[in-house]
């Protein structure tokens, strides 16, 4: 029979259980480490016997029973079912994730808040947050349709981003206030904006961001007094959603 943690952790492969009980699973060595780091509480964790094998896996058991974090010993076969990777590290901790409302997103001069509009690819929302931490963004606002932050990929991908990174899912009334409210000037990547260099970055920006396919929707481009892009070379069709979204929040910090 499954334990309790063992059971709850497989329930939280599904979106609907995560969405009900606000807690999320941090798989592997870094991300359980980030989340100690962070400061965010773990309910518990299921480690194998190939956590052992390491150093750094040794360490990091020490520092979850310092925590106080009760670690429940599981067999290698039953943490490869478990696992969201094919390779698994020997450790998953259940965590209680940071919430956070639009109200903590507040803009900053020359720090432009990311929101994403309808990215589905969980590694390309993984990354994103990832570089908006790593940038300065103050924030990241998630429109529907886009991964959601909690998913196992979205988690490895932001490398411990979606600890310490704001971030709020956002109705599209919710941010069309957010940005009256804020006097936020909107600029939305996309292939037939306007080179990047040519502009002006304003005080306070959102960088839109869209789907992988299709760009940002029709509304969320009515809120964008510019569109912005990234100039390539010949023959070049486009760039990684991140990717540019990575350029262009570097190009704003660097001439605000």
């Amino acid at each position: 029979m499954a334990s309790n943690l063992v059971s709850e952790v497989r329930n939280l492969q599904r979106r609907r259980s995560r969405r009900r009980r606000g807690l999320a699973v941090a798989e592997g060595v870094r991300l359980v480490e980030e989340a100690l780091a962070a400061g965010v509480p773990l309910k518990g964790a299921l480690a194998s016997p190939t956590l052992q094998q390491s150093p750094r896996g040794s360490a990091l058991l020490e520092s979850l029973a310092s925590h106080a974090v009760a670690v429940e010993q599981i067999p290698e076969r039953e943490c490869a079912r478990l696992a969201d990777t094919d390779s698994p590290q020997g450790i998953l901790a259940l965590i209680d994730p940071p919430r956070w409302t639009l109200a903590d997103i507040r803009p900053a001069s020359g720090a432009p808040v990311l929101v994403l509009d309808g990215v589905q690819d969980p590694g390309n929302v993984g990354t994103l947050l990832r570089t908006a931490f790593a940038l300065g963004s103050p924030g990241a606002i998630l429109l529907k349709g886009t991964a959601d932050p909690a998913h196992p990929k979205v988690m490895r991908a932001g490398m411990g981003a979606t600890y310490r990174l704001p971030t709020a899912a956002a109705q599209d009334g919710e941010l069309s206030g957010w940005v009256a409210k804020h006097e936020v000037t909107v600029w939305t990547a996309a292939a037939e904006g306007a080179a990047l260099g040519r502009l002006t970055p304003p005080e306070r920006l959102a960088l839109v961001v869209g789907n992988e396919g299709i760009g940002a929707r029709p509304f969320v481009r009515s809120l964008a007094g510019q569109q912005v892009a990234i100039p390539l070379a010949r023959g070049a069709e486009s760039l990684n959603v991140a990717v540019a979204a990575g350029i262009v929040l570097y190009e704003v910090q660097r001439g605000s």
